[in-house]
C-alpha cells in the first residue's frame, strides 16, 4: 500500500527505539516529531501538578509548537505514529503534529510506549483529530521488539 513513514515523538529515548524498529520492519522512512522547546526531566515529572507536561495534559486545547514543519506527509500513504502514553493518551505535541499537516486519505497506525498503561481511547482521540484519515491497528510496543513480530503485525494490517 504505497510509501510508509514512521513519525515519532520520544521524550526519553524509549519511543525512539521502538520507532527505529518499526521503520526497519516496515521498510519505512523515519521522522522525529520535535517540540520547539525540548522537554527536560523536570518537565516530565508526572507527580508534580505544575510540571510542564502535567499543565499541558490538563488543558485539552494546548498545542506545544513544533521545532519544524518539514515532514513531507504528502509523499506517504501510511504513517506509523509513535509516542509515549501520557495520562492515558498521546502527548499534546502529537495533536500539534496532526493538525499541522493534511492527512486526507492517509492511513495512520499508532504505536506507543508506556510504563504502565495501554492505548486507552487514544485511537479515538487521534481519529477525532484527523477525521480525513483512517486511524487503525494501534499497538503498545514496550521493551525490545522482535523484528519478526513487528513484520507479522504490519502484515496483519494489510498495508
Amino acid at each position: 500500500m504505497g510509501k510508509k513513514l514512521v513519525a515519532y515523538f520520544s521524550a526519553g529515548g524509549t519511543t525512539a527505539g521502538a520507532a527505529k524498529a518499526v521503520a526497519e520492519a516496515a521498510g519505512a522512512d523515519l521522522y522525529e516529531i520535535r517540540p520547539e522547546v525540548p522537554y527536560t526531566g523536570a518537565d516530565l515529572n508526572w507527580m508534580d501538578n505544575q510540571s510542564r507536561s502535567s499543565v499541558e495534559m490538563n488543558d485539552p486545547s494546548f498545542r506545544p509548537p513544533l521545532a519544524d514543519h518539514d515532514a513531507d506527509i504528502a509523499s506517504y500513504d501510511v504513517i506509523f505514529l509513535g509516542f509515549p502514553i501520557w495520562w492515558y493518551t498521546a502527548p499534546s505535541v502529537i495533536r500539534t503534529f496532526l493538525e499541522s499537516y493534511d492527512f486526507s486519505g492517509k492511513t495512520i497506525v499508532p504505536f506507543a510506549t508506556s510504563g504502565g498503561s495501554g492505548l486507552g481511547k487514544t485511537e479515538r482521540t487521534l481519529q477525532d483529530t484527523v477525521p480525513s484519515a483512517e486511524v487503525r491497528g494501534g499497538r503498545m510496543l514496550n521493551g525490545k521488539q522482535k523484528k519478526k513480530d513487528l513484520i507479522s503485525w504490519i502484515k496483519g494490517l494489510g498495508i
